[in-house]
């Protein structure tokens, strides 16, 4: 049959023993079938290199429409005038991953050069934030506008929780923009690897506008430290775990990052040339160069038989954990509530850029690898011109105030013409 399609030429049509076709008189290629238990289905045929290709769009009903049908019919058809095949399409798009298989895919085949710490951290971000919210949409249909939403959702702390992790354990999940910056960051890796495995043309990812990184910079002080070692000092008078204390030290002492010092073993210590030798890191393997007093704490501390690290755990075999909320117990008594461990690591690199030593040194004692790394001290060393002025100015006020002249300096003499 041929005629217009519309609702009420759909719903006129009655069904019959086999399947009736209405093919419609004002766009060819549209058209309606109508099966013996009455369902009514939208449909193209087409022909696509000498091929007669026929898929259905949809069944008459939400949503589909005579109209929006029709329109559905328009677009595909348009694109076989342009050489592309609707049904190779379709046929492609049921193999396609959602999000969430996406993903899958990317922590088996997409992350060879990530270690292991960082994989974790990925997981928790993917498994918390980007399942959640976009797990369930097919990799080729994500748009920016559902990357705009899901950064927006993460911020808003849409997928805060609070989980167990274990007998022991707890997840504390609270999103937040640094959050959602951060899972952005893993997204885009995410849809790169799409691009790369062909799933897609294009990352949806780009060109979304993040949130303002906003780096937290915390540089102790000369008397904050004081408090700290005050501290520290108290809390092992009152019998805090002494094991906990002295890994707060030597992160004092060496800017050492946390998991370095507490996957610390004792097969890693050269006391010979006072330096740790880490087979890993967040850096790859590297050497860190230690002051006296840090090998001093590290030679002072017991050895655990059976125990490797050297800040054994209460569990045999295991290193330490929960230093955390030693570390909150220490900074309180401090009153120092805004520092965090990490700002443990920017104090030792303050201390050293504030005393004259240049950024690559303290750059090369932190383990970076990049100058780029150390350029966040670069505001705490004095401007050479400052120090300059600072050593004249000194200079002229000692010789106003009557130093005696082999302690300032020598003024050049004034020229007078004589006539």
């Amino acid at each position: 049959m041929k005629g217009k399609i519309s609702k009420r030429t759909v719903e006129g049509i009655p069904p019959g023993e086999r399947d009736e076709y209405l093919w419609d008189s004002d766009l060819e290629g549209f058209g309606l079938k109508v099966t013996p238990t009455g369902r009514r289905i939208y449909l193209i045929q087409y022909r696509f290199n000498g091929r007669t290709r026929r898929i259905s769009i949809g069944t008459h009903g939400s949503p589909w429409t005579p109209e929006q049908a029709r329109k559905e019919a328009t677009r595909l058809l348009t694109t076989v005038v342009e050489g592309q095949d609707p049904f190779e399409q379709k046929q492609q798009a049921k193999g396609m991953p959602t999000v969430a298989d996406l993903c899958d895919q990317y922590m088996q085949e997409g992350t060879a050069l990530k270690k292991a710490s960082t994989l974790a951290i990925d997981r928790g971000r993917i498994d918390r934030h980007i399942k959640p919210l976009l797990g369930r949409k097919r990799a080729d249909q994500v748009t920016r506008a559902d990357v705009q939403k899901f950064m927006n959702a993460v911020a808003s702390g849409q997928t805060a929780t609070d989980i167990r992790t274990g007998s022991r354990g707890r997840a504390i999940v609270t999103g937040g923009k640094g959050t959602a910056t951060r899972c952005m960051g893993l997204l885009g890796a995410i849809f790169t690897f799409a691009v790369e495995r062909g799933l897609r043309t294009d990352n949806p990812v780009h060109g979304v506008k993040k949130f303002t990184g906003q780096r937290r910079e915390r540089f102790l002080t000369g008397e904050e430290l004081a408090r700290l070692g005050e501290a520290l000092q108290e809390a092992e008078r009152e019998g805090m775990n002494p094991v906990a204390i002295a890994a707060m030290r030597l992160l004092l002492l060496t800017g050492m990052r946390r998991g370095e010092a507490l996957t610390l073993q004792w097969s890693h210590v050269d006391i010979e040339r006072g330096c740790l030798r880490l087979p890993d890191s967040k850096t790859g393997q590297k050497v860190v160069h230690m002051g006296a007093a840090a090998m001093e704490l590290l030679a002072g501390l017991p050895r655990i038989e059976g125990n490797p690290y050297c800040f054994p755990g209460a569990i045999e075999g295991q290193p330490l954990v929960g230093l955390p909320r030693v570390w909150r117990k220490i900074r309180e008594r401090a009153g120092l509530s805004d520092v965090r461990i990490h700002d443990t690591r920017h104090g030792f690199a303050s201390v050293g850029v504030m005393a004259g030593m240049g950024l690559p040194i303290v750059g090369a004692l932190l383990g970076h690898k990049t100058p780029n790394m150390t350029a966040r001290y670069a505001h705490l060393a004095d401007d050479p011109v400052k120090v300059a002025a600072d050593r004249i100015s000194g200079q002229i006020a000692a010789a106003l105030n009557g130093t005696p002249k082999g302690e300032v300096v020598e003024l050049p003499a004034r020229k007078v013409k004589t006539v």
